[in-house]
């Protein structure tokens, strides 16, 4: 069984992001095992000092889920036109780990611009080796949701289904 680590680059539950992980997470085939990781803000500030053998737990159990993934989808907002912070510290935490290389990874950028971080995630994604692919940039995200946080703009679930097909083929 393929499984594939979702991470929201947003730590509010209710956020956009989290609800096209949610809205993915409703049509992946039943032959996938898709989770959602909620555990983001419990990643301490990149320390190098503490990336030894032994780092802080939580980012230990993160680096396991991610070496256990066959795929990663991450699914962020831009935050001061560039990646949230809490998601950029989550990368750096992964770059001597070698967690992230040749793993296949999905890029979702939904904001209400999202051009900048989508720019800097593939740059830092590049830097740490990943297979970047497919990717989706979803600008004024909050205009194609109702306010459930549904998608609503049928051109959007096309483009996500799009992606998640694409992803799920490269995953073999």
């Amino acid at each position: 069984m393929k499984n594939i680590l979702a991470i929201s680059g947003s730590l509010r539950q209710g956020s956009s992001n989290h609800a096209i992980l949610q809205y993915l997470s409703s049509i992946v085939p039943a032959d996938i095992e898709y989770n959602i990781y909620n555990d983001l803000a419990q990643i301490p500030p990149f320390d190098p000092g503490l990336d030894t053998d032994n780092p802080p737990a939580s980012v230990a159990s993160l680096r396991k889920l991610l070496t256990e993934a066959n795929g990663i989808i991450i699914c962020t907002p831009e935050y001061a036109f560039g990646v949230p912070g809490q998601l950029k510290n989550m990368l750096d935490w992964m770059v001597s780990s070698s967690t992230l290389v040749d793993k296949p990874v999905a890029v979702i950028t939904a904001s209400l611009g999202g051009k900048n971080a989508y720019a800097s995630l593939l740059l830092t994604l590049r830097a740490l080796s990943a297979k970047i692919g497919p990717t989706l940039l979803i600008q004024f995200v909050r205009s194609k949701m109702d306010m459930d946080g549904d998608i609503k703009d049928k051109d959007t679930i096309e483009n996500l289904r799009d992606v998640l097909n694409a992803f799920l083929n490269r995953l073999g």
